[in-house]
């Protein structure tokens, strides 16, 4: 089988079309065209369908290209390793984690001044995004994992917390049942606008009365300060105020579900020594991210 080809039917996969991967090996589409033609007469079967809107593998090409890109990849990486004479790690990582998730922003801090040589580029977003479709090498997830296929590598998991400021909780008083939040105003975080408001509180589900819904909790934590609502809180944020007695923790003795947290790579994909590196610093630098989560930590 013609490697050269076969690398170049990966790039197709990967680039989405035809006249992308021409642009990204730098030949002519005519010239990548046959040679993807002369790859499928050589294995006597079709590996692309293709059509006006690009290129759709078929089963056939489906297997090739699982096998291949793992091949592929490892060589690229081997070459890479054999013609750098640089000690230091050099290249680009693209992340994907959500907004306002404070911690991971100082882990990328010490990881770059750790791999200074390592460009990186984040794509902060609370949609779950497509690896492949948007180019990320890593991706932190926060709740369950669904898609097969992708690698998820478990690094800590934590429970959002109540809160509300001294202020509210003096004017309306210190509820001891989840059901007492109903006479609350409350903040919520949601990803859509139609989706329904719900606490589970150690099983116990209640649907606050909402004077305030957002997908930012820098937004929920700002009001909430201000004295204006009950809200949901991932510890990093809730920490210090609560420490410092800006915020009361309201109803521990019902906590919040556990949330995991994974970083998500493609399992098709062989990973690279920058991607391993920052999977391997990640997790070294979980013990701060937990400090920094620690609801009763002493000052």
């Amino acid at each position: 089988m013609d490697l050269n080809a076969t690398h170049m039917f990966v790039t197709v996969v990967q680039a989405g079309s035809l006249s992308a991967a021409a642009s990204r090996l730098g030949i002519p589409l005519p010239t990548l065209s046959r040679r993807i033609r002369e790859l499928e007469r050589q294995l006597m079967v079709q590996l692309l369908e293709r059509s006006a809107r690009g290129v759709r593998l078929t089963d056939a090409g489906t297997k090739l290209y699982e096998q291949a890109s793992r091949g592929i990849e490892a060589l690229l990486e081997a070459e890479q390793a054999i013609v750098s004479d640089q000690a230091q790690l050099k290249g680009r990582l693209r992340l994907s984690f959500p907004q306002s998730f404070e911690p991971w922003w100082n882990l990328l801090a010490a990881f770059q001044r750790r791999y200074p040589d390592i460009q990186v580029h984040v794509y902060s977003t609370e949609r779950r995004v497509d690896l492949i479709e948007d180019g990320i090498d890593v991706a932190l997830r926060v709740g369950s994992i669904v898609h097969e296929a992708m690698v998820a590598r478990h690094v800590l998991s934590y429970r959002h917390v109540l809160a509300a400021s001294p202020k509210l909780v003096k004017r309306l008083g210190v509820p001891a049942l989840p059901d007492e939040l109903y006479r609350f105003p409350c903040a919520v975080w949601m990803s859509r606008v139609d989706a329904p408001a719900r606490w589970d509180l150690a099983g116990h589900i209640i649907e606050p009365k909402v004077l305030l819904s957002t997908n930012d909790y820098h937004h929920l934590c700002v009001r909430a300060l201000a004295g204006d609502v009950v809200t949901e809180l991932p510890p990093f944020l809730a920490a210090a105020p609560i420490q410092e007695k800006r915020l009361v923790q309201l109803l521990p003795q019902f906590p919040l579900p556990e949330q995991p947290i994974n970083l998500l790579y493609p399992s098709h994909r062989y990973p690279s020594t920058i991607v391993r590196t920052y999977l391997t610093f990640c997790q070294n630098y979980i013990p701060k991210i937990l400090h920094a989560c620690d609801i009763g930590r002493r000052p």
